[in-house]
């Protein structure tokens, strides 16, 4: 392995990269240096035609084609980045592509694939399924395979990114961050790196739920990871290349991973850096230098610049939803707590009384009839989340931290609530207030002690106003004076007691008859 650094940065220094791609910039990251503690730049592969670093390598591989076998044609397997770089290179080249794409793929990336010329094969579910399919018109039709990552030409390609941190740069840097997939980017970046300034440590970083690399790391080889977590789909690769998994076991200092709310986290911080949206592969990096910050605490004091390289900014819009509702928690500055309180008048705003500096963000709570309620909370940190805790366990309240679970976080949050419990008549009110320091909490207060509160839901989205959907037992002899305290509360409100919607998931369900019950009890299926 003592020469392949040198090697790799020759084949680098010759890619006929830049015909089409372009020297991205180092971006300067005050806010993410303040957290990091170092100098942090960003590398804007995102800047690219293609907006990902792919089409260095695929241009390069395509590039070096003879002439006969450009007659052939070329042929890939990607459901995005990889696909793009390949059928614009292709294009820019006179060569024709045939892309295999999952049939999952989303619309919007094969119709980018499809406008940069190339031919488009939808088939199979996922990434294996299509890339056996284009290895096999390989093999029949005598067209060239790209490989996304395995290939010497693409990883050299790739390497040209590792050249150009070095040129833009006055000193070596001290650590470069590389997102990890197949591996061919970071086995590029690091061989080239490691030429030129072999102290510079280059830290590969993965999903949690993607870690291929640090799999075969463990295992001494590539071995096939099974099924992956798709949420950062640029970096879902089941096995890494034999040649990528040679150069990163020689030339990587270390591979770590991190959490999907991280990966969110980081997004939402590179968006407030620099005004771009990253894909979540594409935020790996930066995810990274957060995390081995928090790892390494004396390595902050390193004066050399720290890198982390922004891949691509090709992000499904459907995912930026969840990116926003996780990315608190992945810099910790929201906590997800299941809170036992008193079902009584007052109990909540009690509660948010209790906070002190951190404040509520989410809300769901529906009366169930017993004496202490189940809460649903989410809290803005304004102290470390086991103080917290402790602070609420000190006032009497039990609690569970539900920040660290998946099924809290993916589906309870939003499934709290059902139909009223009791026999008892609730009107539903939906109000909205300027939101605001402080506001939810001069909001309960208005509504403290009046009637008892059956339901509540509010979420802090980060909007001009605040949104709560609010229940209130209230008998029919109190109608007037219920309706005089909506208006006094001086809040924009509606009465959705009538909502479809309500009556049919939140009013009190019919009581079932004893043979129901019984059929319910002697037929489990019936029941479900």
């Amino acid at each position: 392995m003592d020469g392949l650094p040198q090697h790799y940065l020759q084949r680098a220094l010759r890619a006929q990269v830049y015909d089409v791609a372009r020297r991205t910039p180092l971006d300067a990251a005050p806010k993410l240096s303040a957290r990091t503690g170092v100098r942090l730049l960003l590398k804007r592969e995102d800047l690219q035609p293609t907006f990902s670093f792919k089409l260095r390598g695929a241009y390069n591989c395509i590039h070096r084609l003879d002439a006969a076998q450009r007659t052939h044609g070329v042929v890939a397997a990607s459901a995005g980045n990889h696909a793009q770089g390949v059928a614009l290179a292709a294009r820019e080249l006179g060569v024709a592509a045939r892309i295999y794409m999952p049939r999952t793929t989303p619309d919007i990336k094969v119709q980018a694939v499809a406008a940069l010329g190339a031919e488009i094969v939808q088939t199979g579910d996922d990434f294996d399924a299509a890339c056996a399919a284009a290895k096999a018109d390989a093999r029949s039709s005598g067209a060239r395979f790209i490989h996304p990552f395995d290939d010497e030409d693409v990883i050299a390609g790739q390497g040209t990114i590792g050249v150009e941190i070095t040129q833009q740069l006055p000193d070596p840097p001290g650590v470069v961050f590389v997102p990890v997939g197949g591996g061919g980017m970071a086995a590029g970046v690091a061989a080239t790196l490691k030429a030129i300034c072999p102290e510079t440590k280059v830290i590969g970083v993965e999903p949690e739920d993607a870690a291929g690399m640090k799999a075969a790391l463990d295992a001494g080889e590539p071995v096939d990871i099974g099924a992956t977590g798709m949420f950062a789909d640029g970096v879902a690769v089941r096995k890494v290349g034999r040649t990528t998994f040679s150069l990163c076991q020689a030339l990587l200092d270390e591979v770590i991973t991190v959490s999907v709310d991280q990966v969110c986290s980081a997004v939402r911080l590179v968006f407030e850096e620099v005004r771009a949206v990253p894909e979540p592969a594409g935020a790996l990096a930066v995810a990274g230098a957060l995390a081995w910050a928090k790892r390494h605490p004396g390595s902050v004091n390193d004066k050399a610049r720290w890198v982390a390289i922004v891949s691509g900014a090709n992000v499904n819009f459907d995912r930026l939803g969840h990116v926003v509702e996780r990315c608190t928690l992945g810099d910790g500055s929201e906590a997800l707590l299941a809170v036992t309180i008193p079902e009584r008048p007052g109990s909540f705003l009690e509660f948010c009384r209790v906070l002190g500096q951190s404040s509520v963000t989410e809300f769901n709570y529906r009366h169930n009839g017993t004496a202490e309620a189940r809460v649903f909370v989410g809290v803005r940190l304004g102290e470390p989340s086991g103080e917290l805790q402790g602070h609420l366990a000190e006032a009497g309240y039990e609690v569970i931290d539900l920040s660290g679970n998946e099924v809290a976080k993916l589906h309870l949050r939003h499934l709290v609530g059902g139909c009223l419990p009791v026999d008892e008549r609730e009107v539903l009110v939906r109000f909205e207030f300027p939101e605001r320091p402080g506001a939810l909490l001069e909001f309960l207060t208005v509504l403290a002690g009046r009637w008892t509160i059956s339901l509540f839901h509010y979420r802090n989205h980060g909007a001009a106003h605040g949104r709560v959907l609010a229940g209130f037992l209230v008998p029919v002899a109190d109608d007037a004076a219920f309706a005089a305290f909506l208006r006094e509360t001086g809040y924009h409100h509606v009465d959705e007691s009538d909502n479809p919607a309500c009556r049919e998931f939140l009013s009190r369900a019919p009581e079932a008859t004893a043979s129901t019950r019984r059929a319910m009890v002697v037929d489990g299926a019936s029941s479900t």
